[in-house]
């Protein structure tokens, strides 16, 4: 039986989600196969060993008894410790956390250290993943079709002169939002400079560089991906949500969006659609699995790239899982693969020379 250290929570704007998410891949483990550590992370960054994980999933860590624990950086014995120094070997992680201190590299280089196997991308897919400037610059970089787009940082971020470098270089609107946090928080379509200044502001706040983003006016589509290397595919849906455009409400509310599989966009763009996310996973460097949103333009024929996720949110509604499941892979199935390309990148990691 395989003993998997199941790591959800995170010191993240995103924190909730990953509780969603770490539900459903607790669910679709096969008991039988799986023994499960349940590792929880605070909102303030404390690795703790939550006592009852469906009390700690449904409501929160804080809702439940915990005990200390921390990894123990030691490639010969991965695991975890506690404070009376009892220890629990684990043979695999799934690291199930979105956005900072998680979905960023840093979990995965902490993983890397310790010598455990993991699940999902390694530390560059993840960190130039979450962050949108280097992911835009690297698909820029491929030529990969996107949208235009502007970064400002620090103190330009905001501001007069913020407001004038936007209007110098993209029309409205746009699309502002802090470059490392995903799930639409701190998200804001401005339509005008009355709007601009605050959406800076508020971005700011969750991150010192602020991305702004031309709009497009296309459907929005999502591919799933999995795989090391050579990734597959999933087939692509199309999202259409209730408000303006698709933010935090649309995507975790149930009824605020709809979410129809297989788009009804033709074979040629769903073909177009897969490949070129595809080329964004390669291009990274990303393993395991992924999702890509895409932006279809029918007017001009055009599909462009919008963003990848090397830790896509898996809850019920979630665009994943829904994909996949509509390609032939059940959900367990999903999880199990996951798992599987976890193992085999490790594997293939560990039998590389370390030595001159």
């Amino acid at each position: 039986m395989l003993k998997l250290a199941l790591i959800f929570g995170g010191r993240s704007a995103e924190h909730d989600i990953s509780l969603a998410s770490a539900a459903f891949v607790a669910r679709m483990l096969d008991p039988e196969k799986y023994e499960i550590l349940p590792v929880g992370i605070t909102r303030d960054g404390r690795w703790v060993r939550p006592a009852d994980l469906g009390a700690a999933l449904s409501g929160g860590l804080e809702e439940v008894a915990c005990e200390p624990v921390h990894l123990v950086i030691d490639p010969s014995r991965p695991g975890f410790a506690d404070g009376s120094g009892s220890f629990a070997s684990v043979d695999f992680a799934f690291p199930i956390m979105h956005g900072t201190f998680a979905e960023d590299g840093t979990i995965q280089g902490l993983l890397e250290m310790a010598g455990v196997a993991y699940a999902g991308s390694g530390v560059v897919g993840s960190s130039v993943g979450m962050d949108k400037e280097l992911m835009k610059d690297v698909f820029a970089a491929r030529g990969l079709p996107q949208v235009d787009y502007l970064v400002l940082r620090d103190a330009a971020a905001t501001g007069p002169a913020a407001v004038a470098a936007v209007e110098g270089r993209l029309e409205y609107p746009v699309f502002v939002k802090p470059v490392n946090l995903g799930s639409s928080v701190g998200m804001t379509k401005a339509h005008d400079r009355a709007e601009l200044g605050p959406a800076l502001e508020l971005a700011a706040t969750y991150d010192r560089k602020v991305i702004i983003e031309a709009s497009s006016p296309g459907r929005e589509l999502e591919c799933s991906l999995l795989g090391n290397g050579l990734p597959r595919a999933s087939v692509a849906g199309e999202v259409t949500p209730v408000n303006e455009f698709y933010d935090y409400e649309s995507k975790y509310t149930e009824g605020m969006m709809s979410f129809e599989i297989p788009a009804p966009v033709g074979d040629e763009v769903q073909a177009e659609v897969g490949r070129l996310a595809a080329k964004a996973f390669e291009s990274l460097d990303c393993a395991g699995y992924a999702r890509c949103d895409f932006f279809y333009e029918p007017e001009t024929g055009s599909v462009l790239l919008n963003e990848i996720n090397t830790i896509p949110g898996m809850t019920a509604m979630s665009g994943f899982p829904r994909l996949w499941a509509a390609s032939g892979v059940s959900n367990e199935a999903l999880v199990e693969e996951i798992v599987q390309l976890g193992l085999q990148r490790h594997a293939a990691r560990s039998g590389l020379c370390t030595d001159q």
